[in-house]
């Protein structure tokens, strides 16, 4: 008996491509570099944008013939605010949701490996968790400081509402001052994330397309 193949359509600009197999279209989605928000990044950088991510997503969820959402994920962070934009979007969707990190789920790319509904990490792939840093003028004021923290308990919580780690343990990795040379945080690698419950499993591409079927 032939095997069915595959149909692919052409990537996008920016990387999404959507891929039909075993009666299924799964769009996949491309989060690399580092997220821009609210301000341009300097030429020469890697950057997923927010304002193309989040049209790209609507149109996922509304497009009948898409049955799930695959996002590929190596990122160094990025602005906090459109990062946490992404990853509600996507825990908000009603169709299947799957995560891959490859390489790197740093910062702000934590939350959003968790936003899916199922989440996969390969081994050598690392996640680093710090607390909130903004670039640029910080006032020394009460309120500076107080946002960091509000903004640093948003990160938390909604990790733990996506993912199996406990507060006390996402903080902890959070705010390690024995790890990073000239920063506090943790850097875990694929087996110590699904360890802390941040990630459901150690998967490949494979064991992520699988995921759809299940």
């Amino acid at each position: 008996m032939k095997q069915k193949k595959q149909k692919i359509t052409k990537p996008a600009s920016d990387g999404a491509i959507t891929v039909e197999a075993k009666r299924k279209k799964i769009h996949c989605m491309s989060i690399i570099g580092q997220i821009e928000g609210h301000y341009l990044l300097q030429d020469g950088q890697k950057a997923t944008k927010y304002e193309h991510i989040i049209p790209e997503l609507i149109s996922v969820e509304e497009d009948d013939k898409i049955s799930g959402l695959l996002v590929i994920l190596n990122t160094m962070g990025g602005d906090v605010e459109a990062g946490l934009a992404i990853a509600e979007l996507i825990a908000s969707m009603k169709k299947p949701t799957v995560s891959l990190v490859l390489g790197g789920g740093h910062s702000i790319g934590v939350p959003l490996a968790t936003a899916a509904k199922r989440s996969f990490i390969v081994p050598s792939a690392t996640m680093t968790l710090h607390p909130v840093r903004i670039n640029g003028l910080v006032l020394g004021a009460p309120q500076t400081f107080n946002y960091f923290e509000e903004m640093q308990r948003r990160i938390v919580r909604f990790i733990c509402a996506h993912s199996k780690a406990s507060p006390e343990e996402i903080t902890e990795l959070m705010m390690r001052p024995d790890e990073l040379a000239t920063d506090i945080g943790s850097i875990i690698d694929g087996n110590e994330a699904v360890r802390y419950g941040i990630i459901d499993a150690v998967g490949g591409l494979s064991d992520a397309l699988g995921a759809f079927e299940e």
